[in-house]
């Protein structure tokens, strides 16, 4: 059994975000985001599922046109191909994990 331990596994930085890819296989990644006040993924789209499990904190989450505060124990889900971003916009710490499924880095488009 491996056991990951997110608070150790946090990288947090107030001159850069720092993803951390906890597990890498094909079939999901799961990347770590340890948020400063203000740091933020700016808006992008990912070819694959994702979903964002905010687990310290709250993160503002957009998804397509829809943005909102998302507190710490909530899930929000975005399907591949549309535009999101995540912005720590509280004055405290925050950490999202973003699980891709399948890994964008095996993901081959049929």
């Amino acid at each position: 059994m491996e056991i990951i331990n997110l608070e150790q596994s946090a990288k947090f930085s107030t001159e850069k975000l720092i993803p951390n890819r906890i597990i890498e296989k094909e079939e999901v990644q799961v990347v770590l985001l340890a948020f400063e006040p203000g740091q933020q993924v700016s808006e992008h789209k990912t070819p694959v599922d994702v979903f964002f499990h905010v687990v310290k904190g709250s993160a503002e989450i957009t998804i397509g046109e829809e943005k909102k505060q998302v507190q710490e124990g909530n899930i929000v889900l975005s399907p591949a191909n549309i535009p999101h971003a995540i912005r720590n916009n509280s004055g405290e710490r925050a950490m999202v994990l973003v699980v891709k499924t399948p890994n964008p880095q095996y993901y081959i488009k049929k």
